[in-house]
């Protein structure tokens, strides 16, 4: 028998509570919901998320980026006969009237990086066990000029690398008087 509102004792599973679910003693409410109205809360939940990231996304669409203004340069440089990366070698960039304008070294997979204004460079790279290579690019704004240089045995001789010093040392004299 259980007591019931009004303090008065009834059947157990007869009273005014039959229809009442309860877990662990306490009584659950009685939630009605339909099909409609689980399909109502998902396209109202779903439009505010598109809402919501489309103002997200539109301040980076009005904000104009600059244009870039350089280049880039990428001389991947390995050993001709095993195609291996070198990563020690020297890597020069010139001006046409050979100006070394910067001397950049190679990561760890070969490959020597550095951003440009648009426009003409010479690209030598030595290393003391292999030949010189020297290479001509042209760099555009924006994009990326990559140069696969292939080192041949060999060496870059203190005698070699003197007599080309000495060659653009003479050139760089006749061009400041004219001749």
């Amino acid at each position: 028998m259980t007591t019931n509102e009004e303090g008065t004792s009834g059947p157990r599973d007869g009273g005014a509570g039959a229809g009442i679910r309860t877990l662990f003693g306490r009584p659950m409410p009685s939630w009605n919901i339909s099909l409609s109205g689980v399909q109502t809360f998902i396209g109202v939940a779903t439009g505010i998320l598109t809402i919501g990231g489309a103002l997200l996304a539109i301040p980076s669409f009005f904000v104009s980026t600059p244009a870039p203004t350089k280049g880039q340069v990428v001389a991947i440089i390995e050993a001709a006969k095993t195609a291996e990366a070198i990563t020690d070698a020297r890597v020069e960039i010139l001006t046409p009237q050979n100006a070394l304008i910067t001397t950049v070294t190679p990561n760890f997979m070969g490959k020597a990086r550095h951003s440009l204004e648009e426009g003409r460079y010479r690209i030598r790279v030595s290393h003391p066990r292999y030949a010189a290579e020297t290479m001509q690019v042209v760099v555009v704004k924006g994009e990326t000029s990559e140069l696969h240089v292939r080192l041949r045995g060999g060496s870059s001789s203190a005698f070699g690398e003197a007599e080309r010093v000495v060659k653009d040392g003479v050139g760089a004299v006749k061009r400041i008087f004219g001749q």
